[in-house]
């Protein structure tokens, strides 16, 4: 029995056989997504620590938490999205499973270890802050796999930006709060909104670049309902409302004022916004998503950082 799936199995790895297994697992959960679970727990920590109510286990717990449901989450969808037939003619970053570089069988038990870990994880977090946890537990994780899998998916119907908001936004910051502070305040909720924000953008450049291969797979994203021009708009604004976020926060709070200067981060964003209102399609906007991941990440250590000086 093996304690890792993807180690059972690489048949087919490359034309000469010989593709690092340690290369094919970092493709399978791309880590350039992986700042949409970093960014919120650091920020949620950042205002627990503020106030006083810091919890250094719980909030390692909650880190550890959030990437392995991120993880399991890329895993299924690289999965779900294979049996569709949604990336025979992929134009964003190589899938494993549609490449022939791990088999489906694989995949699945993957995917489903990892959420099995998220799970364990989260026994923990249920024992220290009750069964709201357990809710946002369940949530997070049933979300993650009904993003591509099931007979409704959401992703599918064009509801994933709402997933998005919600479960990387206040969800996760307030949660990660919550878990430390074991109380529940509106800051940290309201905070979240930035992080969401920022990935529904992240959601909006994927589906902008995918939108021509989603259409004739059937997969109705706001990019395919609404068209181009409405996916680089929910874009520019998921964006801007964002970088937003803090300056309304502080003038709200009457403090944390330094936060403001988060505004500083959006300067990363200034090639991904040429390249999105540039006309650009297809996979040349690989460059503008893994721009704007870049930016929730900078984001995500400005605002926690400034929060607390």
């Amino acid at each position: 029995m093996t304690i890792w799936p993807f180690t059972k199995t690489f048949a087919h790895t490359s034309e000469n056989g010989d593709r690092p297994v340690l290369k094919t697992i970092v493709m399978a959960i791309r880590p350039k997504t992986l700042g949409a679970a970093v960014a919120p727990v650091l920020m949620g920590t950042a205002m627990a620590y503020s106030d006083g109510k810091m919890h250094i286990l719980s909030a390692v717990i909650a880190f550890v938490g959030a990437l392995l449901i991120q993880i399991g989450t890329n895993l299924a969808n690289d999965y779900f999205d294979f049996l569709k037939g949604a990336d025979e003619e992929r134009v964003g970053p190589v899938r494993v499973t549609q490449a022939g570089l791990v088999s489906p069988a694989v995949m699945k038990w993957s995917w489903i270890v990892v959420f099995g870990l998220a799970a364990l994880a989260g026994v923990y977090l249920v024992m220290r802050g009750g069964w709201p946890l357990v809710w946002i537990g369940v949530l997070s994780i049933a979300s993650g796999i009904l993003y591509t899998g099931g007979p409704y998916p959401l992703g599918y119907l064009g509801l994933g930006d709402v997933f998005v908001l919600i479960f990387f936004g206040p969800v996760a910051v307030g949660g990660t709060y919550y878990v430390q502070a074991q109380s529940i305040h509106l800051a940290p909720i309201l905070a979240g909104l930035a992080p969401g924000l920022i990935s529904t953008a992240l959601l909006a450049v994927n589906n902008l670049r995918d939108v021509h291969t989603d259409v004739k797979v059937g997969k109705r994203t706001l990019a395919v309902r609404f068209g181009a021009t409405f996916a680089r708009w929910e874009f520019a604004l998921s964006l801007i409302i964002a970088a937003l976020v803090p300056v309304g926060l502080s003038l709200w709070l009457q403090g944390h004022y330094y936060v403001m200067f988060s505004l500083l981060g959006f300067l990363v964003l200034i090639p991904a916004f040429r390249r999105v209102f540039g006309n650009e399609e297809g996979a040349i906007l690989n460059e503008a998503l893994a721009q704007t991941g870049k930016y929730l990440l900078v984001f995500g250590v400005l605002f926690s950082a400034l929060w607390v000086i």
